[in-house]
């Protein structure tokens, strides 16, 4: 039987006006979307669906191809105002967004699992973009066509929201229509091993580990991937430098701090909740008396805040998961480096040297070093 003769297209005719939160500035007005839904996989007697949308749709796929108790996974086209739209139309802001659609045995991975593992593997405050990929097909959002799934979903994306300082700005609402992707994207990943995949290799090899076994860690659910705010035992457990200078915006002792003198390679974390923040590739010698760095790993770890305290006018730096306050940004660094100075407490980090990076968890970020 050919692929053809297998979609099922459940169509037609009506049209829902809905305004997806995160749709670019030029569709916001009288958004019609279609409903029809034309796809491969259908879930059986035992079964559900959830469809999601996580960035490009390759690095998504492959995940949830990887975890437990997905029975399995297609890609294609959801949410957008035209029927049948193509790859091409789609790149070029067609207003569909790149999705996955997962058929999962919910005695083995329930949605609330599925969608732990999901914002492990996006950032829920962008919009509009995932990794190096911008476009608002690469928007992020939970679509299901079961009902009684809403709830799960609006629960979850609540718990997501107190654990983090920016807006969630995951959409969350019915499917209205997906339209099954060509041939040469679906299982991309595994036809192209070596191909282009926004999300952690070694998260997805976590979720294969899992699967093999058919069984559940829950610290692979909680490691690394969502950064949010500490919490009150986290902070009970710092010093008191630390707690004064994270949580009062203090500042520590110039020159006689932990890691102003530290050029051993590997990467400093956020103290409060682990989250990588600077390398020491980008750590240069400074005269101010604290470690310096020309950039961040990723600027949007970061936040910037205008600071006139003490009679000057600076430029406050806090990592914008935690709300910890970290230092100041100066632009009198080092020309070669692009002119930045960030001037940052060792109160505020914690130093993981390279060779022990994967024993805690932080293989993905070797990758720096190459």
């Amino acid at each position: 039987m050919s692929i053809l003769a297998c979609v099922v297209a459940l169509a037609v005719g009506a049209y829902v006006t809905l305004t997806p939160k995160n749709i670019s500035a030029s569709q916001k007005s009288n958004v019609s979307l279609p409903e029809e839904i034309v796809q491969q996989n259908q879930k059986t007697k035992g079964l559900a669906e959830i469809y999601l949308a996580g960035g490009c749709f390759w690095g998504t796929e492959f995940l949830m191809m990887n975890v437990p108790g997905v029975e399995s996974v297609e890609v294609g086209y959801a949410n957008g105002p035209t029927r049948n739209p193509t790859y091409r139309e789609v790149c070029n802001d067609s207003g569909h967004a790149e999705s996955a659609h997962i058929i999962y045995n919910p005695d083995v991975v329930p949605l609330k699992k599925i969608l732990e593992i999901y914002y492990m593997s996006i950032d829920p405050t962008l919009i509009n973009q995932q990794g190096k990929d911008k476009g608002i097909q690469y928007r992020t959002g939970v679509y299901y066509s079961d009902p009684a799934d809403e709830a799960t979903i609006k629960k979850s994306l609540n718990d997501l929201q107190t654990s983090l300082i920016d807006e969630v700005v995951v959409e969350c609402m019915p499917i209205k229509n997906f339209y099954r992707a060509e041939e040469e994207h679906q299982q991309y990943l595994i036809k192209n091993p070596n191909g282009y995949c926004h999300i952690s290799r070694s998260f997805i090899n976590e979720q294969a580990k899992a699967k093999a076994a058919e069984q559940f860690d829950d610290k692979d659910f909680s490691r690394g991937r969502v950064y949010g705010k500490p919490s009150k035992e986290v902070l009970d457990n710092l010093s008191d430098l630390q707690r004064d200078v994270t949580q009062k915006a203090e500042t520590e002792p110039p020159f006689k701090n932990e890691y102003k003198d530290e050029f051993r390679a590997g990467i400093y974390v956020d103290v409060t909740n682990g989250q990588p923040l600077f390398a020491s590739t980008d750590k240069f010698d400074s005269t101010c008396g604290w470690p310096a760095f020309s950039k961040p790993i990723d600027k949007n770890t970061l936040v910037e805040r205008k600071d006139y305290t003490f009679g000057m006018e600076r430029t406050e730096v806090r990592a914008k998961a935690s709300n910890a306050h970290l230092g100041h940004v100066f632009d009198d660094g080092p020309k070669e480096k692009g002119g930045l100075r960030y001037c940052i407490n060792s109160a505020s980090l914690r130093f993981i040297p390279r060779e022990q990076m994967q024993e805690e968890g932080y293989g993905e970020w070797l990758d720096l070093f190459k």
